[in-house]
């Protein structure tokens, strides 16, 4: 595309880049730190980490600093028509959920909550 300029010469507009790393939005974090409160105040979890790069944006929870993550939440948006954007994956690295949405994929932490609490 190309725009006029002040002196009646064309001249193109800026290429548009591709995002220089994946994050979460607004209402997508919301929704993980508000979980994420919500397992610190049952005890389960103490920390957290969020890691941004250029192919995906990833925020894991863990027990205690100095260990695995027991939770590790990933956006790709690469794989939105395929499986999913979104991924949830385990202590050991097993994926535990696919989806389309950060709510469906966090389900089974919500689950896990419920019996914590209840329990």
């Amino acid at each position: 595309m190309r725009g006029p300029s002040l002196d009646g010469n064309i001249v193109p507009f800026p290429a548009q880049s591709a995002p220089q790393q994946v994050g979460f939005d607004r209402a997508e974090l919301t929704r993980i730190l508000d979980l994420y409160g919500r397992m610190v105040a049952a005890g389960e979890w103490r920390d957290y980490a969020m890691d941004f790069t250029r192919d995906f944006a990833s925020f894991a929870a863990f027990r205690r600093a100095a260990e695995h993550p027991q939770m590790r939440l990933e956006k790709r948006p690469a794989l939105r028509g395929r499986q999913g954007m979104w991924a949830l994956f385990g202590e050991h690295g097993q994926i535990l959920k696919r989806g389309h949405d950060v709510a469906g994929v966090l389900a089974p932490v919500e689950r896990r909550l419920m019996k914590v609490v209840s329990g």
